[in-house]
């Protein structure tokens, strides 16, 4: 049941109540006695890509649900923290309030800014002033290389490794697809085909961020509907008793152009 418009209170209430099924489930469960933070991690990636496709779907209901997962992935980490004498759920919560008040001046103190690309290039300055060498100690290793080309990419912008006009960028994506168009047509090395597509890519990420385009969403909304198509050419191919593999590319293309009109209708 649906609790939208509780007060402070009753969050609070329900988030100890979640704090102590935690505790009980540590100490009563088999299962859960055995999790580490080890053995926890890849069931928490699961749960932020299960998360991750509930937004792209916009169903608000999963979003709840998967939220609900993942906030128990993280009170999970907090407790086997405190079993370790190491922290606890008050220390998580402090940090991140301290590290937000202080990565706000210009909410908590005199700052100035005019909009929110001033807030995030304050940002990545601010972490500097944290102790971090790099601007890039932030992107995690093991982020997929799609979105962690697009995160390096806004991190250095905060410091002013930036083009000034889109026009530039768009300029260096043609490059970058001229070069790898050289290296295909005159048989180049595969090393150097695949340094030259990588530079594609990675310009075609910096243009889709200049245009206010996250390129993960974007292709990630371009593989659903890859799929919904093709398994509609499935689905209308065993209706007439034959199978994709049997079929030409033009027979196929006839059910795809099916499948894109049966969109536009939805």
């Amino acid at each position: 049941m649906s609790s939208f418009g509780a007060t402070q209170e009753e969050k609070l209430e329900a988030f100890m109540r979640l704090l102590n099924i935690m505790d009980e489930l540590r100490e009563a469960c088999p299962w859960d006695r055995e999790q580490t933070f080890e053995s926890l991690r890849h069931l928490t990636i699961e749960e932020v890509f299960e998360l991750s496709d509930a937004i792209l779907d916009n169903n608000l209901d999963d979003i709840r649900q998967e939220l609900g997962d993942l906030m128990l992935h993280l009170v999970f980490y907090a407790k086997l923290g405190e079993e370790k004498q190491s922290f606890d759920m008050k220390d998580v919560l402090d940090g991140i309030a301290e590290k937000l008040i202080f990565r706000h001046p210009h909410i908590y103190s005199d700052v100035k800014v005019s909009n929110a690309e001033e807030v995030k290039d304050n940002w990545e300055k601010l972490k500097l002033k944290e102790g971090k060498k790099s601007v890039l100690e932030g992107v995690p290793v093991s982020l997929p290389p799609l979105l962690k080309a697009y995160r390096m990419q806004e991190k250095v912008k905060g410091v002013g490794f930036e083009w000034k006009e889109r026009s530039q960028v768009w300029k260096k994506v043609l490059e970058e697809m001229h070069e790898l168009q050289y290296e295909v047509e005159n048989g180049g090395s595969k090393e150097k085909t695949e340094e030259e597509l990588g530079d594609l890519l990675f310009a075609l990420v910096n243009y889709a961020r200049y245009i206010g385009v996250n390129p993960d969403d974007a292709l990630e909304r371009t593989n659903k509907k890859f799929k919904s198509r093709f398994q509609f050419i499935e689905t209308e191919a065993s209706k007439i008793g034959k199978k994709t593999k049997d079929m030409s590319l033009e027979e196929m293309d006839v059910f795809w152009n099916d499948a894109k009109k049966l969109e536009k209708k939805l």
